[in-house]
């Protein structure tokens, strides 16, 4: 593991030598573009190769399964806000094969907080103020379901214009293959 005393290190060789220069843009997405997709680190080289993207192209916002089960998430805000401020015109939900997400079982995870220090108490203080974790951090199916059900709520969002086009697509993590599941036209 990486500590943070050598990435400081590196990240003091990087400056000093310029090596920020060939990333270099604004913060308008050249493609005009949002790309919601998970946090799999298979992906966060593979992905932007597979799809020709370049420093600058897009906005990507990640999160574990790029699951959005709320309309009013902090994914729907980031969304949001790279529309109406950012110029983005085209949402892109990319979920993946074999993603960890839909193995998540939130008893057994529940049991690893316990585990890690995590109170009983505090589980039951959350469950108290409403918060479930079952509908926090329960898995999908089938990730075609799960990019259906995110698309769906960005597609319907009170506040989204009508005019952005969403889309949903599946990538393969061994050979970066992606499959349609759903465009606008």
């Amino acid at each position: 593991m990486m500590s943070l005393e050598k990435m400081l290190a590196y990240n003091e060789q990087f400056v000093a030598e310029k090596k920020y220069e060939e990333f270099v843009t604004d913060s308008i997405p050249n493609k005009r573009m949002v790309i919601f997709t998970c946090m799999d680190s298979r992906l966060v080289q593979l992905l932007p190769n597979a799809i020709n993207l370049k420093p600058g192209d897009v906005k990507m916002v990640k999160n574990a399964g790029a699951i959005i089960r709320k309309p009013f998430d902090s994914i729907m805000k980031s969304i949001l806000v790279a529309i109406y401020e950012l110029q983005a015109e085209e949402v892109v939900v990319i979920g993946h094969h074999d993603c960890g997400m839909s193995h998540v079982d939130p008893g057994a995870l529940t049991a690893k907080m316990n585990e890690r220090g995590i109170s009983k108490e505090t589980i039951e203080t959350l469950t108290n103020a409403g918060i479930n974790l079952y509908d926090e951090f329960h898995g999908f199916e089938t990730v075609e379901e799960s990019v259906e059900q995110s698309v769906g709520i960005i597609r319907n969002h009170p506040l989204l214009p009508k005019e952005v086009n969403v889309h949903g697509l599946v990538i393969d993590p061994k050979t970066g293959k992606l499959d349609v599941v759903t465009k606008d036209s």
